[in-house]
């Protein structure tokens, strides 16, 4: 095996054939600038266009990339996840996007606070060129929300994965082996020194996000549930409440019979009270079934992914263009 690098570029790719050239070209314009060895591992999550053959063609003329690619798509939390699994950096590891939303050209500044004693350097969006109106604020209500919720997990906001994280940090993060992984939660979870580097995210240059508004809903949910049983307290007490109104109800009622008579109620009044209670049962059992459904994910013992394929950078370079032996390939992790 080559020697391993100080530094780790870890990209999740899904369908990023259109901008993948140019990312790298930038990318290894600004880490051949910092002075540290380095390389990069493209994940290749189940892309459906010719991200895996252009991957394949720079793992052959370049031996700072690297290639692991999964047996089909298992999402971008997964593939970081297996990304991360197998960053063979002893000094640190970058996670970024290719869609160059997140310019490489902030690394550096990263670098240089990982330098200065700091295991988690993440970069915090000041501006969100590209979003529109909608998306910024769900974002930023997203953000408030789980700093309400996270209790000693503190999300710093407008934050995503773009980060850099020592190895220290590193390896207490992979021992954290869920299903349901919301990676910006375990990010924070770890803890160690921290601190945020401001820039300004870029709009996408090619292609289109994958995130729709029903992804970003799910991994709100997801993130929701991950660190916080808030939602069942809330279903706890709502069904406390509504218990009480209930009593109240009843009980002027039989004063009222019993004071002027029983007077028949009228049927839009009685259906507003059951349709209501209905509600509140209905979402009460759903906020109970989100975290059943992922216990029962849990109780499976899954492994979080499958490798197809693994190539560490630079042993192309090494065994020629046939490549090493594969003894990883349909590995479970």
């Amino acid at each position: 095996m080559p020697a391993r690098s100080v530094l780790t570029v870890v990209v999740p790719c899904f369908n990023e054939s259109a901008g993948l050239l140019d990312f790298h070209e930038r990318l290894s314009a600004v880490m051949s600038a910092i002075g540290e060895s380095w390389d990069v591992l493209y994940v290749n999550d189940g892309s459906r266009d010719r991200t895996l053959p252009l991957i394949e063609a720079l793992t052959v003329r370049d031996p700072h990339a690297g290639l692991l690619n999964l047996s089909r798509n298992f999402g971008k939390e997964i593939a970081l996840t297996a990304g991360l699994d197998h960053a063979s950096a002893t000094g640190a590891v970058i996670v970024i996007d290719a869609d160059l939303q997140d310019p490489p050209e902030v690394i550096p500044s990263l670098v240089a606070q990982w330098r200065q004693g700091f295991e988690m350097v993440y970069a915090q969006r000041a501006a969100r060129s590209g979003d529109s109106w909608t998306k910024r604020t769900t974002a930023h209500g997203f953000y408030l929300l789980m700093q309400r919720l996270g209790g000693r997990v503190l999300l710093p906001r407008d934050t995503g994965d773009f980060r850099l994280i020592g190895r220290r940090a590193l390896d207490a993060l992979l021992q954290l082996r869920e299903h349901h992984r919301f990676m910006k939660g375990l990010f924070a979870w770890v803890g160690f020194p921290s601190v945020a580097v401001s820039y300004d995210r870029a709009a996408r240059t090619a292609g289109e996000s994958s995130w729709n508004y029903w992804s970003l809903w799910n991994l709100a949910i997801e993130g929701i549930t991950a660190f916080t049983v808030v939602p069942l307290k809330i279903a706890t007490y709502a069904g406390l409440l509504v218990a009480l109104f209930a009593l109240l109800f009843g009980g002027q009622l039989v004063i009222r019979t019993m004071m002027f008579g029983n007077h028949v109620p009228g049927y839009p009044s009685l259906m507003a009270v059951v349709l209501f209670l209905g509600g509140v049962q209905l979402m009460t059992l759903g906020v109970i079934g989100e975290y059943l459904g992922r216990i029962f994910n849990e109780t499976k013992h899954r492994p979080l992914y499958l490798v197809e394929r693994y190539s560490a950078a630079g042993l192309l370079e090494r065994y020629g263009a046939a490549g090493p032996p594969q003894p990883n390939a349909g590995q479970e992790v």
